[in-house]
């Protein structure tokens, strides 16, 4: 079975900016964490970001400026975020990742535009972007039927190659 990278807030540990968490509290979720399937990982500490720490959003996308919402820059910090996320997922060969919504690191289709009033804009967060950007399909946590068709049609492939 291929491992799956989580967003460690949605892993339940307390790594948001705010100091809480976002656990995911489904079934499957707790299945693969019980059979050590998941490999978590939080972007934003990984790059060096402290808890807590004022909320960033995305400025501009080109040129990349993550500011938080007292104007600090914070882009390099997630850009070597996104990296070693990166970096992780590829040493771990993880099939898929499943990464916080909406996140200027993890966001996968939505982010905050940069207004910090809640508004949305398209678009990926750095590391959710590395990820996409090097195959590895990322989902999340408002896309688990998606997420779990996925990894079952993976986990059959690997069966059925493994039989072959």
């Amino acid at each position: 079975m291929k491992k799956i990278l989580i967003s460690a807030c949605l892993d339940g540990e307390p790594v948001r900016y705010d100091g809480q968490h976002s656990l995911l509290d489904h079934p499957t979720i707790k299945r693969w964490r019980a059979e050590g399937r998941l490999l978590a990982i939080c972007p934003e500490m990984a790059g060096g970001l402290s808890i807590p720490r004022n909320p960033a959003e995305t400025q501009s996308q080109f040129p990349i400026l993550i500011t938080t919402s007292d104007g600090t820059d914070v882009t390099p910090e997630f850009l070597l975020g996104a990296e070693r996320t990166l970096e992780y997922a590829l040493g771990n060969d993880v099939c898929c990742a499943l990464m916080k919504a909406k996140s200027p690191s993890c966001g996968n289709d939505r982010v905050y535009d940069g207004s910090f009033n809640k508004q949305l804009r398209p678009g990926s967060g750095l590391a959710a972007g590395e990820l996409i950007r090097a195959g590895i399909p990322v989902f999340n946590e408002t896309q688990l039927d998606a997420l779990f068709k996925f990894v079952e049609q993976q986990d059959a492939d690997l069966q059925e190659a493994a039989a072959g």
